[in-house]
C-alpha cells in the first residue's frame, strides 16, 4: 500500500486527535489489559496454579504459626468476665488481711477486696459512691474481720472427672490403653460433671484444675484447665478456662494470639509397664512420633515461605494431619508439656528428648528425684532462652509406694526453691484428695519451705506454669474474682475456707460462720531442718534415720510447756499448760533416767541435780504418748509396688484355691512377715509413732488373719520390745468390692461366729466368741455395718440362750467411713470405729460421708465422739481402705487437725486418745487405768511445741522399756 493511501495522521502529517478518541482508546486498552488478566487467571486455574479464593486466611494462618500464646494486648481492659453470670450481686469483702501473690509472694496487705462482674476491681479501700453504687442492695457484703483472703487455690495435676468419685467402672477414663503414643486424645472427651469433688476440692479452697490423662502412656494426650464452679450449661466445655482456639467451633482468628495448650507425658515406669517394655522402648516411642511430628511441621513451613511470597503454583490445601497436629503444637512452643517423671534417669532421657526436637518443659511433675539433680533439669531445651528453669510438681510426703519414689525427701521443695527452681505442690487427685491440696503446702512449710514459697506453690506458681497468671494466681485489679476467705492462716494446721469465690459467685450458700475473734494471722513458727535438708542430698536421698544416740544417761529436759503420759486407756496431763508463761523459770521441767521419768518440775528436780548427764531446752516444747498406728501396711512392707518388698496378700477360701500343703483351715499371722528398719518405719518414728499394729494384707477378700504390735524403732524381731503383742486381733473384710456377694460373705461370718466351722479358724472365732479376742471388721457402708450389729446381737442372744450368761461379742469396725448414721446404735452396741479422719467418697459404699466445715457445722470425727462413740484415726493416705506405709508419718498431723478442725470440741488429750490408747483399746489391748502401759517407755519429746502442730520436732523418744533414751539432736 502506498503512503498516499493512508490516513493524513499516518503519513507523518501533524494533525490534532479529539480528547473524547484519546478518553476511548485507553479505556478500550484497560479493558484489553483486564480481560487478558482474568484470561490470563483461568488458564492457570485450569493449570492448577491460581490464588486460592482463601489465600488471605491462608496467609494469616501462616503468618500466625510461630505466634506465642497469651492474652490479648486489650484483655485488661475487660469490664466483665467472659465467664460472669448474669444477675450475679457484687461482692465486697471488708476488713481483710489480703494475700496477694505478688512481689514474690511476700506482699501482704490490710484492707478490702471489691468484685464486680467476675472480675477484681478494687484491692485496698473501696469507696461505693465513686463507682456510681450507691444502692448497697446491689452489693454483698462479707466483713473478714481481719481474717487472711488469698486467691482461689491452682491444682495443677489432677484426674477429676477423669478418673471419678465414687469409683465406678463406667465411669473411668483417666488412660487409654491403645499404644503409648496417644496424643491425639483430650482429657476434656471423658470428663465427668457429676463428679462429686468438685464441691468438695471447693471446699478446700480449690478454684481451678489441670484436668489431665493418665500416665499409662508415653504421650497421653490433651489437658484442659477447668474452674470447679458447676454452670447453668452443666457441661464439661462449659467449666473450661480458655480453652484453645477451635475447640468448639472451626472459626478462628488468626490476628490475635492463640491461647495456651497442654500435653501430658510420662517417663519412666508407668508407660514401660503397662506396654510390658523399658525406659528405652518409652522414649523411642517419643522420638518417632516427634519425628513424624517435625516431618509435618516442616512441610508446612514449606509451604508458609511460598504462600506468603504469593507463590501459589501447586501448593494446593495447607499441609496438615490431625494425628500429629498436637505434637506440631509443641514443636512450635505453644503447647505446655507436662511430663510424669521421677528419677535422674528419667529427667535426663526426657530433656535429651527436649533438646533434640527443640521444645520447652513447663513441668516435671512427681519428680521425687529432682532436688538431687537441679542443674540437670537447667539443661531442659529454652531455659537459657526463656530464662525460666521447669517447675516441679511434687508430693510433700506421699512417696515410696514404687522404686521410683523411694529416694523422696520431704525436705525437697526446701532445696529445689534455695537453688531457683519452681515448686508447685500438687494433689494428683484422687491420689491425694484436691480438697486437702494446701495441706501438702503446709507439710512443705513445716519442713523448710518459706512461708511465701509455700503459698505460691499452690497458687501463683501453678498459674504461671499454666499461661494463665494474666487472671489467676493473684488478687489484683482485673483479675478474675477467684477468692478464697480463711478462718486462720492459711499455712496453719486445720485452715479451713469460710467462703469461696469462683467469678465473683459464692459457693457456699451457709458456710462456716466467720470468727469475729480472729487468730493465727502468722504463720506456723517452724522447726529448724538445716542439717537434714542438706544430709538428704548428700546421701543420695537416702539419709540415716537411726536415733544419732541411744543412752541411758539421766538427761533433765527444760522449758517445756506441757507433759501428757498414758496410763491404761487414757492420757493424762502431769502439769498444766504453761505455753503462756514467758519467763522459762516458770515452764516446765521432767528430769528422765535410762527412759523413765523420775521427776517433774524444777523444785521435785532439785534433788537429782548431781545426778544430771546433760540438759535438753525444748524451747517451749512439750513430753507426749508415742503414737499408735493401724490402717496401713507398716510392718508389712517396704516398697507398696515392688513385690520383693512386701509380705504379700494372703490366701482367702472365698476368692483363692488354698494350696493342699496350707490346708482349709490356716489363720495367717502378720508377726511372721514383719519386716524392720524400713525407711517409712524409722520416717515414723522420727515423727512420734512409737508403735504400730497391722494385719495381714487382704486384697479384696474376706479373712485377714492375726495382727500384730511391734516396735517402729527395732532393730529385728529378737530385739528386746520388738514385738509388743504376736496377737492383737482378728481381721475380716466385708463389702461390695470383693468377688462374691456381700450376703456370702455375712453367712460365712454367721457359720464361722456360731461354731460350725472347725480346725485353726474355728478355734480363733470361738475365741472371739467367747470375748478374749476382738473381732475387726473393715467395712464402709451403713447398710452393712447394720447387718453387723443385727449380727452381733443374734450371736450374744445365742450364747444367752445356751450358757444363760451374757456374753459380749468384741467389734470394732474399721474404714467405716457411713458410721454417722448409725450412731446411736454403735454406741448401744459398744462398738467403736477406726476411721480416717477426713472422708471421701472413693468409692459407692463410703459415698455418704460428713464432710466437715464450711459444707457442714461438724467434722466426722468430732461429730462421732460427741456421740459417745470410742473413736480410734487411721493415717490419710490415699484409699478408704488399707493404705501405704508412707502415710504412717503423718499421723501426728491427722490427730493435730481434729483438734483443730473441731474448734477445740475435741482436746488435746482427747486428740493424742484417738491416736494412741483409743487405738489400742479398738484392737482388743484393753486395759483399766490403774495398769501398766502396753508400751510404757514410749513417751516422745518434741522441741519447740508438741506433736500435734507444726511447731513442733521429736528430739528424743524416752524407751522406759529398754531402759534407754533415743536421741536425734
Amino acid at each position: 500500500m502506498d503512503k498516499t493511501t493512508l490516513p493524513r495522521v499516518y503519513a507523518g502529517q501533524k494533525h490534532r486527535i479529539p480528547f473524547f478518541v484519546k478518553l476511548l482508546a485507553l479505556s478500550s486498552l484497560a479493558s484489553l489489559t483486564c480481560f487478558g488478566y482474568w484470561f490470563s487467571y483461568i488458564l492457570e486455574w485450569n493449570h492448577g496454579s491460581q490464588v486460592p479464593l482463601h489465600a488471605a486466611q491462608i496467609q494469616a494462618r501462616c503468618r500466625a504459626l510461630n505466634t506465642k500464646p497469651g492474652p490479648p494486648s486489650d484483655f485488661y481492659d475487660r469490664t466483665v468476665s467472659d465467664r460472669f453470670v448474669e444477675g450475679t450481686k457484687h461482692v465486697w469483702i471488708r476488713n481483710a488481711t489480703i494475700w496477694t501473690g505478688r512481689v514474690q509472694g511476700l506482699e501482704v496487705v490490710r484492707g478490702d477486696v471489691f468484685v464486680m462482674n467476675g472480675i477484681i476491681k478494687v484491692v485496698g479501700h473501696v469507696d461505693l459512691q465513686s463507682m456510681g453504687l450507691n444502692d448497697r442492695d446491689e452489693v454483698e457484703i462479707f466483713d473478714a474481720h481481719g481474717a487472711y483472703v488469698t486467691p482461689g487455690i491452682v491444682d495443677l495435676h489432677s484426674h477429676m472427672g477423669v478418673e471419678p468419685s465414687p469409683s465406678l467402672e463406667g465411669a473411668q477414663d483417666g488412660n487409654s490403653f491403645h499404644g503409648p503414643i496417644v496424643s491425639w486424645l483430650r482429657s476434656i472427651d471423658g470428663l465427668n460433671t457429676h463428679d462429686a469433688a468438685y464441691e468438695l476440692a471447693a471446699a478446700g479452697g480449690v478454684t481451678t484444675s489441670l484436668i489431665l490423662p493418665g500416665s499409662a502412656n508415653a504421650i497421653g494426650g490433651e489437658a484442659y484447665v477447668i474452674k470447679l464452679r458447676q454452670t447453668k450449661e452443666r457441661s464439661p466445655t462449659s467449666l473450661l478456662v480458655e480453652p484453645p482456639f477451635g475447640l468448639n467451633t472451626s472459626d478462628i482468628n488468626y490476628n490475635i494470639p492463640p491461647r495456651w495448650r497442654h500435653l501430658k507425658h510420662a517417663c519412666g515406669e508407668n508407660p514401660a509397664r503397662v506396654y510390658s517394655g523399658t525406659r528405652m522402648d518409652t522414649i523411642w516411642a517419643d522420638r518417632e512420633a516427634y519425628n513424624e511430628a517435625r516431618k509435618v511441621k516442616e512441610t508446612q513451613d514449606a509451604y508458609c515461605e511460598k504462600a506468603l511470597a504469593g507463590r501459589w503454583e501447586g501448593l494446593g490445601e495447607f499441609p496438615e494431619e490431625l494425628k500429629w497436629e498436637q505434637l506440631v503444637e509443641v514443636l512450635r512452643g505453644r503447647v505446655k508439656v507436662q511430663t510424669h517423671c521421677y528419677e535422674a534417669t528419667d529427667f535426663d532421657g526426657f530433656i535429651r528428648l527436649s533438646q533434640e526436637f527443640k521444645f520447652p518443659v513447663a513441668a516435671f511433675h512427681h519428680a521425687h528425684e529432682a532436688y538431687l539433680v537441679p542443674d540437670l533439669l537447667k539443661k531442659t531445651y529454652g531455659t537459657s532462652i526463656h530464662r525460666q528453669v521447669p517447675a516441679v510438681a511434687m508430693f510433700a510426703s506421699f512417696s515410696r509406694y514404687k522404686r521410683e519414689a523411694f529416694r523422696h525427701s520431704q525436705f525437697a521443695p526446701k532445696v529445689l526453691n534455695d537453688v531457683g527452681i519452681p515448686v508447685i505442690m500438687k494433689s494428683d487427685h484422687p491420689g491425694i484428695v484436691s480438697r486437702w491440696l494446701l495441706h501438702e503446702a503446709q507439710q512443705a512449710h513445716y519442713y523448710s519451705l518459706p512461708e511465701a514459697a509455700a503459698l505460691s506453690s499452690v497458687i501463683s506458681t501453678p498459674a504461671q506454669t499454666l499461661g494463665l497468671d494474666h487472671r489467676i494466681g493473684f488478687i489484683k485489679t482485673g483479675y478474675d474474682a477467684d477468692i478464697v476467705l480463711w478462718d486462720s492462716h492459711p499455712l496453719a494446721l486445720g485452715a479451713t475456707p469460710q467462703q469461696v469465690f469462683i467469678d465473683g459467685i459464692a459457693q457456699f450458700i451457709h458456710p462456716l460462720t466467720a470468727s469475729k475473734s480472729v487468730s493465727g494471722l502468722k504463720a506456723p513458727k517452724t522447726p529448724d531442718f538445716e542439717k537434714e535438708a542438706k544430709a538428704a542430698v548428700e546421701y543420695d536421698g537416702l539419709p540415716p534415720l537411726r536415733p544419732k544416740e541411744s543412752t541411758p544417761q539421766t538427761i533433765l529436759f527444760t522449758n517445756l510447756t506441757n507433759t501428757w503420759v498414758r496410763k491404761g486407756n487414757k492420757v493424762h496431763s502431769i502439769f498444766n499448760d504453761l505455753t503462756s508463761a514467758t519467763d522459762r523459770a516458770e515452764r516446765g521441767v521432767v528430769g528422765v533416767k535410762a527412759g523413765n521419768i523420775i521427776c517433774v518440775t524444777a523444785k521435785g528436780c532439785e534433788r537429782f541435780k548431781s545426778l544430771v548427764d546433760r540438759t535438753v531446752d525444748l524451747e517451749g516444747g512439750a513430753i507426749q504418748p508415742g503414737l499408735v498406728t493401724y490402717g496401713s501396711d507398716l510392718g508389712l512392707e517396704e516398697i507398696a509396688m515392688e513385690k520383693s518388698t512386701i509380705d504379700g496378700p494372703v490366701f482367702d477360701s472365698l476368692t483363692h484355691t488354698i494350696p493342699k500343703i496350707l490346708g482349709e483351715e490356716a489363720v495367717i499371722r502378720a508377726v511372721d512377715g514383719l519386716q524392720y528398719q524400713t525407711r517409712n518405719s524409722l520416717l515414723a518414728y522420727r515423727a512420734g509413732v512409737t508403735s504400730g499394729i497391722v494385719a495381714p494384707t487382704n486384697e479384696g477378700g474376706f479373712l485377714s488373719g492375726l495382727s500384730v504390735k511391734f516396735s517402729t524403732s527395732a532393730l529385728h524381731k529378737l530385739e528386746p520390745g520388738a514385738v509388743i503383742k504376736d496377737v492383737v486381733a482378728l481381721h475380716v473384710s466385708i463389702g461390695k468390692g470383693a468377688q462374691v456377694s456381700t450376703s456370702t460373705q455375712i453367712a460365712l461370718l454367721r457359720r464361722l461366729l456360731d461354731g460350725k466351722v472347725k480346725g485353726e479358724v474355728g478355734y480363733w472365732f470361738n475365741q472371739v466368741k467367747k470375748g478374749k479376742v476382738r473381732l475387726v471388721v473393715n467395712v464402709e457402708s451403713a447398710d452393712i455395718m447394720a447387718t453387723l450389729l443385727r449380727l452381733k446381737a443374734e450371736i450374744e442372744h445365742k450364747i444367752f440362750t445356751e450358757t444363760n450368761l451374757h456374753k459380749e461379742l468384741k467389734l470394732t469396725f474399721s474404714g467405716a467411713t457411713e458410721a454417722h448414721f448409725l450412731a446411736r446404735e454403735l454406741r448401744h452396741a459398744k462398738v467403736g470405729v477406726l476411721v480416717h479422719p477426713r472422708p471421701y467418697p472413693y468409692t459407692w459404699e463410703s459415698r455418704r460421708i460428713i464432710p466437715g466445715p464450711p459444707l457442714t457445722p461438724r467434722d466426722f470425727v468430732s461429730y462421732l465422739i460427741s456421740q459417745g462413740i470410742e473413736v480410734g484415726i487411721m493415717p490419710q493416705g490415699t484409699g478408704e481402705a488399707s493404705v501405704d506405709a508412707w502415710a504412717a508419718q503423718n499421723l501426728r498431723f491427722d490427730a493435730g487437725w481434729i483438734h483443730k478442725i473441731s474448734k477445740g470440741r475435741v482436746s488435746k488429750i482427747q486428740a493424742f486418745e484417738i491416736a494412741s490408747t483409743n487405738v489400742d483399746s479398738l484392737l482388743g489391748l484393753d486395759l483399766e487405768d490403774d495398769d501398766e502401759e502396753i508400751d510404757p517407755g514410749a513417751l516422745v519429746a518434741t522441741k519447740g511445741g508438741d506433736l500435734l502442730g507444726f511447731e513442733g520436732k521429736v528430739v528424743a523418744v524416752l524407751q522406759k522399756e529398754l531402759g534407754v533414751i533415743h536421741l536425734f539432736e
